[in-house]
Order: structure tokens, then sequence, then C-alpha cells
């Protein structure tokens, strides 16, 4: 069974809070003036169409009084579709629903986009946000994005499963190898893997293992097409990705990314590289033996970066009221809406705000808070980070690894060449 997108991507979060909320279907119009009326009603396009964060939203949405907000819901395939022909309408949407990184800068390269560089200054909305999450919303210089929530990545584990196995939470890869060793020779498969009906899954250790071998800017030029994926750099990826090969549970490429939490909650499988929105999908009474650690260290001298796919809004350049816009967006960053919006939501996911109060949310929770606030850099998924077209060569490359690693210099040369179609270069 195949996830929803917004459970991936966004684990089912994604905001703070806006105005007045009435729930209109698909229209895609913007802000307009009442004849006679200086008020100016302001609408905010939403991709938020699962049950809670959609009630979430419309709550937060109602406790925004200064201007009247008319909030569109579409369903995340839909909008996804739509996206460029709301942007470009000559009437758009003022504030929009989506993903940080580099989805909003491709945006915000054709001029989509409205600058909003002054929430993130002086006593502004975004201003006490850390500076990768100001990295993940800068374009050319400019702040175009504001970052709500993000969740975190990690090897995820049952804490009662490592005790009776005798083994401890590895820091490096050579201790990572020999978790993977030790609890192999328990009969368990020491890693579980879902990339049957959800293929996209491969790319998170692909993603990880690059980031840890040659860094987060090298990953992020690679998405973007400066290097190749054939390349040296990418074949000592792939190295390390087949030291993995017999430690992956092989049923794992039946399972979509939901199936193969089952072998890890009955200590069947070991750890999985996930999102944190596996504890939507982890049964209820094994929630509080969860656990998980960031990807080993391989080389100590590149920079720690962590996956941290961030989402939020961002506003059109071609708002009839770019002021109201704006300050609709600070209510979205502003720490009291952040919080009401995860706890309605029924969220994991973490506040970008450190104003919000996080002594009430679980110890999983404030560990990955912790983990993403010492990282020297964020980095998105491969998607995010790319697209989703480029995301489908991936797919298409590591499932055949995970098939044939023997053939995985023919692979990567096949994979460069579908990346180049993709990025027309």
């Amino acid at each position: 069974m195949v996830h929803s997108e917004l459970s991936r991507r966004g684990f089912l979060a994604g905001l703070g809070g806006l105005g007045a909320a009435t729930i209109l279907g698909g229209c895609a119009t913007g802000s307009s003036s009442s004849s006679g009326s200086s008020s100016t009603t302001l609408t905010l396009q939403s991709s938020l169409s699962d049950a809670d964060p959609k009630a979430a939203l419309t709550k937060v949405v109602g406790d925004y009084t200064k201007t009247k907000v008319t909030l569109n819901t579409i369903a995340i395939e839909t909008f996804r579709a739509q996206l460029p022909t709301y942007l470009n309408s000559g009437n758009p949407p003022d504030v929009l629903t989506w993903y940080a990184g580099s989805v909003a800068r491709d945006y915000a390269s054709k001029g989509f986009l409205l600058d909003v560089s002054d929430l993130w200054t002086g006593s502004g909305a975004c201003a006490g946000f850390s500076s990768a999450l100001k990295d993940l919303s800068t374009a050319d210089g400019k702040q175009i994005f504001v970052p709500t929530n993000y969740y975190w990545w990690g090897v995820f584990y049952r804490k009662s499963a490592f005790q009776e196995w005798g083994v401890q939470v590895p820091t490096t890869w050579d201790e990572f190898i020999q978790v993977c060793k030790t609890i192999k020779s328990k009969g368990v498969a020491p890693i579980t893997m879902g990339t049957g009906s959800t293929p996209w899954v491969a790319s998170g250790w692909f993603d990880y293992l690059n980031l840890r071998i040659n860094g987060a800017q090298f990953h992020r030029d690679l998405l973007a097409g400066k290097h190749s994926f054939d390349g040296p750099e990418v074949k000592t990826v792939m190295d390390h990705y087949k030291q993995l090969l017999e430690f992956i549970d092989p049923k794992g490429r039946s399972y979509s990314w939901q199936d193969a939490v089952t072998p890890l909650a009955s200590k069947k499988a070991g750890m999985y590289l996930i999102g944190a929105f596996i504890t939507s999908a982890v049964p209820a009474d094994v929630v509080d033996d969860l656990d998980f650690f960031q990807v080993p260290i391989i080389d100590p001298s590149v920079p720690v970066a962590e996956e941290a796919p961030t989402d939020g809004y961002f506003a059109s350049a071609k708002s009839k009221n770019p002021a109201g816009a704006k300050d609709l967006l600070s209510y979205l960053a502003s720490a009291p809406a952040q919080q009401q919006f995860i706890q309605l939501a029924k969220s994991s996911n973490l506040p970008t705000s450190t104003q919000v109060d996080t002594s009430t949310f679980s110890p999983l929770v404030q560990k990955g808070i912790k983990m993403l606030g010492e990282a020297k850099g964020l980095t998105q998924f491969f998607n995010r980070d790319s697209s989703d077209e480029l995301q489908t060569t991936a797919d298409t490359a590591l499932t055949k690894f995970l098939d044939k690693p023997g053939d995985v210099n023919a692979i990567l040369t096949e994979w460069q060449a579908s990346a180049k179609k993709v990025l027309g270069s």
C-alpha cells in the first residue's frame, strides 16, 4: 500500500496558523478588496488535505483576526501539479503551503515569490530561526520562504531489542557495521527497508552516505547537475552502500515503507533508516520503546549534516496585498501558532521557532530537536533537493543496485544519462 505524500514529506504537519477560514474546494483566486471597504481578503492555498492537519490549520486560521483569510484546501498531488499555474496566474493566491530548499528556490528564480527578507532580520518573525533554516529559505541572497515545521531522519530501533541482543548505539561507521554483524548473528535482519511500492526509501541511505562522505554542499551540487552520478565521489558512496546489502532484509524489496515497520516492531529486524513519520506506523504499545541514533560518522572532517524535510509557506510576488501577506506569514511563524498547529494535527513534527514550549513533547521528539539543532547543515530529501523527476531516476538506479550490486558501474552510467535528460544538460 502506497503511503500518502503528506505522511512522508511533511508527516502530516506543516504550518503555523492563519486567518478566518473558508474551505472552498480548489479555486485559486488571490486577494480582493470588497467595494466600499478598506479591508482586503487574503487567500491561502493549502495542500494539507489529510483530516487532522486540515482541521488543525482551519482552527489556527480562525484565530487570526487581523485580516480575513480564505483557506482553499487542495489534494496534494493536484496541488503539486497546479502550483506553477497558481503562481503564474494574473491573480494568484497570496500565500501558499509548500517546501523549503530547492523547490522554493526554483520558483523564486522565475520571479514568482515575494521577497520576505525583512521577516528574517531585527525583530522579524523568523529572526530567531537557525542559520541552517535561513539557508534553506534563501535564494540569490534573499529570503523567499517561511519555514514553520520540520522533521528529522534517523536510524530507528527498539531499545529493548538492543538490550536483548547486547549491542550499543554506534557512532562510527565501523561500529555500525559491527552492530549489524552482531544482530545478524542472532538470526535477525539487521536493517529493514521497504523499497517495493515506495522505492524512494532507498534514497535515504544514498543521501546520508553522500552527506557523510562528500558533505552537504557536494550533495546539493550533485542533485543540481554540477557533478556526475558516475563520478568517483558517488562510486565511493556506492562502495559504502554495498557494505550494507548483506544486512538488509531482502523481503523489503516487496514491502512498502509501512510494511517494513512490522519486522522492526516485532524484533525480526534491528534498525530502520527512515523519517520521524515512522511513529505513525508503529503499534501504540511499541512507541515508548522506540529510539533512534544519527547515521554514524564516516569521515570526521566532513561537517555533520542531517536530513530535515522542512515545510512552511511562501507568498506570491503578485499578491495584491504584500504587506498583508507578510503579516500572515509572521503569524504563521509565531510560536503560539506553530505550537497550536502541531498539537492539533497530532504531529511529531518539530517547530522551527525556538520559542515554542517543547517541555510537553515526547523524549523522542526532544531528541530530534537537539540533533537538528546541533547539525552544521540541513538537507531535505532527494526529491526536495532536486525534483520529483530526478527522484524517479534515483528510484530506478538504486533499486537496480539493490538487486544487482555487481552491475553498479553500468547502473551509475545509466543514472547519469537519465539525470542529464531531466536536468537538461
